[in-house]
């Protein structure tokens, strides 16, 4: 792999990791592209590739850390407080209308751990189901469609538009309820199938359950640090266990995970302002036209 390919590639990752149009359609998308047009370039699945792809893939988690380091940093705290205080031990992890939980950060995180413990779960379960999926061109298709139609409605979901039998944006950190967490968790399950978007999937359940804008996308973001770690393990695990020589070099990774980092953490900050503006319409006018390139074409992810 050429240091243009790396940069390439860590550029694709960075922008789609965040950008809510499903970022692993797009990094497979192009690596084939590359290799179409005569790139030298090994298949998505060797080692080589699948090594690379988890080094832009962690260095996206620095883009995280970079743009809500402070609400991790605040999040890390509390919890720190809650555990010396004793707030948790006196069951503080309790919620409900009538109750106001006393460790509301303690409480966030293992309800964030529960979210990525249904994913793995369903991840596992359902693990054939999403290879059909992936050898699907039509499937990826209908998937970018309702992804599109997801992004369309987020914009559509405000507290003054509310009706009496959705209320949206009202839940705050201490209302996220053990099953708003499975709900979520569920979600980023169906968004490892291709043309599916986890941020995207991620944020638009938890809005429908109620959670508020910056809510639902530090928690959609912030479950999204254990769960690429645990996907990233598990697949490092397996291309150890197949002992395959990877033979890419130390540069191409390097610049892959620089620029991954680099370009995610402006991607990130501008999907945040969008989300909050309530801009989400313009990347479902962007998938539903890549779907239709699919369609036509007769390649998915």
């Amino acid at each position: 792999m050429t240091l243009l390919v790396a940069l390439l590639l860590g550029v694709v990752q960075g922008v789609f990791m965040f950008v809510p149009v499903s970022s692993t359609s797009h990094l497979v998308l192009t690596q084939t592209w590359l290799r179409a047009t005569g790139t030298s370039l090994p298949p998505p699945e060797s080692p080589e590739l699948i090594l690379f792809d988890l080094v832009v893939h962690v260095g996206t988690l620095v883009s995280i850390v970079v743009v809500m380091g402070a609400g991790l940093r605040a999040l890390g705290a509390g919890v720190r407080t809650e555990l010396a205080s004793g707030a948790v031990r006196g069951g503080g992890l309790r919620s409900g209308a009538a109750t106001d939980p006393a460790a509301p950060a303690t409480r966030l995180v293992l309800l964030g751990l529960l979210s990525v413990a249904v994913t793995g779960v369903l991840g596992l379960v359902f693990r054939d189901v999403l290879g059909e999926v992936f050898a699907s061109p039509q499937l990826v298709a209908v998937a970018l469609i309702a992804t599109g139609a997801m992004l369309w409605w987020t914009d559509a979901m405000t507290s003054d538009r509310s009706g009496r039998r959705l209320r949206f944006a009202w839940r705050g950190p201490g209302d996220v309820t053990v099953g708003v967490a499975i709900a979520i968790g569920a979600a980023q399950a169906v968004a490892l199938a291709p043309g599916v978007s986890r941020s995207g999937t991620t944020i638009f359940v938890a809005l429908l359950v109620g959670m508020r804008r910056t809510l639902a996308a530090r928690y959609s973001f912030y479950i999204a640090i254990p769960t690429i770690l645990a996907a990233t393990g598990v697949q490092a695990l397996q291309v150890v266990l197949d002992g395959e020589p990877v033979t890419v070099g130390a540069a191409p990774l390097l610049i892959g995970f620089v620029v991954a980092a680099a370009v995610g953490t402006v991607s990130l900050w501008a999907v945040l302002r969008l989300l909050e503006a309530a801009r989400f319409r313009v990347f479902s006018v962007y998938v539903w036209l890549l779907a239709t390139v699919v369609l036509v074409t007769g390649h998915g992810a």
